[in-house]
C-alpha cells in the first residue's frame, strides 16, 4: 500500500472509531507497520479530526528516532505487539461497553460473530495500564494467542494483517461487549 494511501486509511478510521463511540475525541491510537517502519498518530492527535500531519513514521529499529517523541505514548505498546506478532496494524481504542466489562475479568462473547471473530478476550492488568513497558509486555504476551486484548479499565488493543481488520476486530469486541452488558441487565 502506498505511503499516502496509508495515512488516508489511519486518518478515515480514526474518524470512524470516533464516530462508533469507540473513543472519545483525543482519545486512542492507530497505527499500520511496513518492515520496520510505523505510521502512528502523534502524542496528543484529536483522532476524531486526523490529518496527514498527525500521522509520524516511525522506525522500530532505532531506538534514537527523533518521530519516538511525536508519536502516541502507546507507540511502546504497539511496538511490542509488531515485534511479538509480526501483525501488519494496531487499533488501540477505549470502548466503553467493553472497558466496563473488562474490570470483572475477560469477556466471553455470547453473540455469534463475537464468538467467530474473537473467541475468549482476555484482561492484562497491568499496574501502570498506560503507555509503559509493564502493560507493552502483559499485552504482547497476550497477543501471542489473540487478536484482541483488553487491558482492565483503560481499552482494547487489537491487531490484524491490516487496519481494516483491526479496526473490525475493535468494533466486534464492543459489539460484543453491548450485547453481555444487556444480557446480565436483563438477568438481574
Amino acid at each position: 500500500m502506498a505511503e499516502n494511501a496509508k495515512i488516508r486509511e489511519i486518518i478515515e478510521i480514526g474518524r470512524d472509531m470516533f464516530l462508533r463511540g469507540l473513543v472519545s475525541s483525543h482519545a486512542g491510537n492507530i497505527s499500520a507497520r511496513e518492515g520496520s517502519r510505523v505510521h502512528i498518530t502523534r502524542k496528543g492527535g484529536m483522532t476524531s479530526r486526523l490529518s496527514a500531519a498527525d500521522i509520524v513514521e516511525v522506525d522500530m529499529e532505532r531506538a534514537d528516532d527523533p518521530a519516538v517523541l511525536l508519536a502516541s505514548s502507546e507507540y511502546v505498546i504497539h511496538r511490542a505487539i509488531y515485534h511479538t506478532t509480526g501483525a501488519g496494524a494496531v487499533v488501540h481504542a477505549h470502548p466503553p461497553y467493553a472497558t466496563l466489562l473488562s474490570m470483572s475479568g475477560e469477556l466471553v462473547p455470547v453473540d455469534v460473530e463475537g464468538g467467530y471473530h474473537l473467541g475468549r478476550v482476555p484482561v492484562a492488568t497491568p499496574r501502570n495500564p498506560t503507555a509503559s513497558e509493564e502493560a507493552a509486555h502483559a499485552v504482547s504476551e497476550l497477543m501471542k494467542a489473540n487478536r484482541v486484548v483488553l487491558v482492565r479499565a483503560h481499552g482494547s488493543f487489537a491487531r490484524g494483517q491490516t487496519l481494516e481488520e483491526a479496526y473490525m476486530l475493535t468494533s466486534t469486541l464492543e459489539a460484543s461487549a453491548f450485547y453481555l452488558w444487556h444480557i446480565d441487565k436483563t438477568r438481574a
